[in-house]
């Protein structure tokens, strides 16, 4: 069934029988995913657990480590420069590799740049911990950068009904990465010489510079791909206007960066973590404002040419609100909460794992390698299940298990040291994050506009993860304050809400496609229509 460009009616495609669902994954589209997914899911892990175990190895404070994992919010301000992406042709590059290729490639030589520039520093020595705070900020924003188009050519590669196999594929090869930098980065240390009781450095510096040369695979990977057929109507406009596009930019990121760090002075230091917490927010959302009104200013200004800035920056705002309505808030509410469980207890775990006395060797072999593995095979169950079944009823299964499998940690905090919980809670809570994945993959796939594929998909990714990031943060403080029971008890109740939300986005929101782009195949583009049950 297929439905013109203009139908408000949902277009509901045959489900696939189990064999052809399992045969979409030798799709080559689904064996592309993988090895990008394989170069997007090393970077990450060097800001988060890799780097918090260097980092507690060297002797720094546990609220430090836990708050250096803010060098990964550029992953959830991505959207701010993904218009950019879209908009901003490469000097030679592009005309060599595609649009796509183009920023790919830019995105992963400076992934290896930070990496060396984090190898570069030893964090035991705290006058020299902000270089190695801007290495990861610089690994954080190019690792962004490198989601972004990743993001952008998933979408662009294949139409919806492949989406679900593509994510899962993505997914497993994000984990595989995780793997690599995650457990491998830990069996290197070790190898080097590193533990807690004789920290060296030496080792970890070796073990950073190895993931810098393992990212080549992204390289290459991106060098032998094809660039995928565009449907959006590009405009050339002079080299200037991309210059005076990118200025202003770079004026709004500074009123931000700025605004941040004066704002963070008037603050107060104490009043608790709640407060803390409450003031942090307000701290992020006054920065961005200052950075809108800035750009705001610039452009109305003359500094950029309008129409260009209206139709980089906000056009694809006013095209999903258009299509959308006012139930484009509750889509925004499901999108921003959706995976808060998981993210905010994972930003602490291998922590969680030392503080229950489990050693490196431990957490390498059943987090980073058993979990990851888990996580692969729940990606591919969630791939199956969203072939097999409506979206937003494999979302509801998702949602239900990474809220429940958080109070496995809670058993495990009464059995410290112990193996078999160890597992238990290790295999299922990576189960159901890889399932919640894989699905919400496909969901913000499918409300993604084919004529704004990066912009649009940016803000829905970064949003996702925004409010978890920055509650994260906190992680450390609240585990100090109330404890780990407590602690994974209140990531699970979070989850909670979450089930309501996803029963009232079923009720009220049908996600249609046309086939305005792909022929017979319907697109990314959506359609709203009242359920009419």
């Amino acid at each position: 069934m297929s439905a013109t460009p203009n139908s408000d009616l949902p277009v509901v495609a045959p489900k696939k029988s189990w064999s052809e669902a399992a045969k979409a994954y030798l799709d080559s589209r689904a064996i592309i995913m993988l090895f990008l997914g394989f170069a997007a899911g090393i970077p990450i892990m060097l800001i988060f657990s890799s780097l918090s175990l260097w980092l507690r190895e060297a002797g720094i404070d546990r609220s430090v480590v836990t708050t250096l994992a803010w060098a990964a919010l550029p992953y959830s301000f991505k959207f701010i420069w993904a218009p950019l992406i879209d908009a901003i042709p490469l000097p030679f590059l592009t005309k060599w590799l595609g649009r796509r290729r183009a920023w790919m490639l830019v995105s992963q030589v400076l992934i290896i740049i930070a990496i060396c520039i984090m190898a570069s520093v030893n964090p035991i020595n705290m006058d020299v911990l902000t270089y190695m705070a801007i290495g990861a900020v610089l690994l954080g924003f190019s690792s962004a950068t490198q989601d972004i188009v990743i993001d952008a050519y998933r979408i662009e590669l294949a139409p919806p009904s492949l989406q679900s196999v593509l994510s899962a594929m993505y997914t497993a090869g994000y984990r595989i990465g995780m793997i690599v930098a995650g457990a491998g980065a830990l069996y290197l240390a070790d190898y080097f010489g590193s533990t807690e009781a004789a920290y060296s450095y030496d080792a970890w510096r070796y073990t950073y510079l190895t993931m810098a040369a393992i990212m080549g695979i992204g390289v290459v990977t991106t060098l032998v791909i094809r660039e995928p057929i565009s449907s959006q109507i590009r405009l050339e406009h002079k080299s200037t206007d991309y210059g005076r596009l990118v200025l202003v930019f770079l004026f709004a990121v500074s009123a931000f960066v700025m605004t941040f760090f004066y704002f963070g002075k008037l603050l107060p230091e104490t009043g608790g973590i709640v407060l803390a917490f409450l003031f942090e927010v307000l701290r992020m959302l006054g920065s961005l404002a200052t950075a809108l009104i800035v750009g705001y200013v610039l452009v109305m200004a003359g500094l950029v040419n309008k129409k260009m800035a209206y139709t980089t920056w906000i056009e694809p705002i006013v095209d999903f609100f258009r299509r959308y309505g006012k139930k484009a808030l509750l889509l925004l509410a499901l999108i921003g909460l959706y995976r808060i469980s998981d993210i905010v207890a994972g930003v602490i775990s291998n922590v969680f794992y030392q503080d229950m006395g489990f050693s490196k060797t431990d957490i390498a072999t059943a987090v980073k390698l058993v979990g990851v593995v888990m996580v692969i095979a729940g990606g591919f169950v969630g791939g199956i299940l969203a072939q097999k079944m409506r979206i937003m009823r494999a979302m509801m299964v998702g949602a239900l298990l990474a809220a429940v499998s958080n109070m496995l940690f809670v058993l495990l905090t009464y059995h410290p040291g112990s193996l078999p919980v160890m597992y238990t809670a290790v295999i299922f809570d990576n189960l159901a994050a890889g399932l919640a994945s894989t699905v919400f993959i496909a969901f913000l796939s499918a409300l993604t506009s084919i004529r704004f594929t990066a912009v649009q998909y940016a803000i829905f990714s970064s949003l996702m993860t925004l409010f978890p990031k920055v509650l994260g943060g906190y992680s450390g403080s609240i585990v100090d304050n109330m404890g780990y029971p407590f602690f994974f008890t209140f990531t699970a109740l979070i989850g909670v809400p979450i089930l309501l939300i996803v029963y009232l986005t079923d009720k009220y929101i049908v996600i249609g496609d046309n086939d305005d782009i792909y022929g017979d195949e319907p697109t990314a583009s959506t359609k709203l229509s009242k359920d009419p049950k």
